[in-house]
């Protein structure tokens, strides 16, 4: 159970590709490995701690005000974090800009405190939680890679592809650092995702499929 709760969220429920949530990271803070790393442990890190939290506390938080409580109780731990960013990695801290400050506003975060957490053993609540802050840096990661290389030629900030003016053949694609460009590669990859497993589609979309599948002589 445990393994699965890791491990789905990666492809088949995967909060990004096929849920579309937290798309907003996948813009700003993909232009290199090392932004969009730095910002994928700051939300893996954020979720599982409030999950764990919340879900410690569930029995005692009245059901009016939850949302409240949930949100000032992550709103705390992005604090510390951009905190300890600025106090540890100023430079990264300045990179990122308000970025890691809207981890709060997150939907996966959110999204996994009142959808799980609320009705879920600490333990649990926090696998869960980990599990998709795995699946949200799985997929920044994949599109700061794709950028940073069609971009710039490099990957963690290191020189792969020779651009020709220094003497290689390289032409960096300037589009690749530009916001639009991560729109292409995240719709590329739920589109591939989707045409792999069809079973991630709706289910009406899905049935529509199958009937066509079965009308074709």
């Amino acid at each position: 159970m445990a393994l699965r709760q890791l491990s789905d969220p990666l492809i088949d429920k995967n909060p990004v590709a096929v849920h579309i949530l937290g798309i907003c990271s996948a813009l700003a803070v993909t232009t290199s490995m090392s932004t969009a790393l730095t910002m994928s442990v700051a939300l893996t890190v954020v979720v599982t701690l409030s999950a764990g939290i919340i879900s410690a506390i569930r029995a005692h938080i009245p059901g009016q005000i939850r949302i409240i409580v949930q949100l000032t109780i992550i709103a705390s731990l992005v604090i510390v974090a951009d905190q300890l960013l600025q106090a540890f990695a100023w430079e990264m801290s300045q990179r990122l800009t308000v970025f890691v400050s809207l981890i709060a506003t997150n939907c996966i975060v959110l999204g996994r405190t009142e959808a799980y957490a609320m009705h879920n053993p600490p333990v649990p609540a926090m696998i869960d939680a980990f599990g998709n802050g795995l699946g949200y840096s799985l997929v920044l990661m994949v599109v700061a890679a794709i950028r940073e290389l069609l971009g710039a030629g490099t990957l963690f900030g290191a020189q792969v592809l020779i651009p020709q003016a220094e003497g290689g053949w390289f032409v960096p694609l300037r589009l690749m650092l530009l916001a639009p460009s991560a729109f292409i590669i995240l719709g590329l990859m739920v589109w591939a995702l989707h045409a792999a497993r069809p079973r991630l589609a709706e289910a009406r979309e899905f049935a529509l499929r199958e009937s066509e599948k079965e009308a074709r002589p």
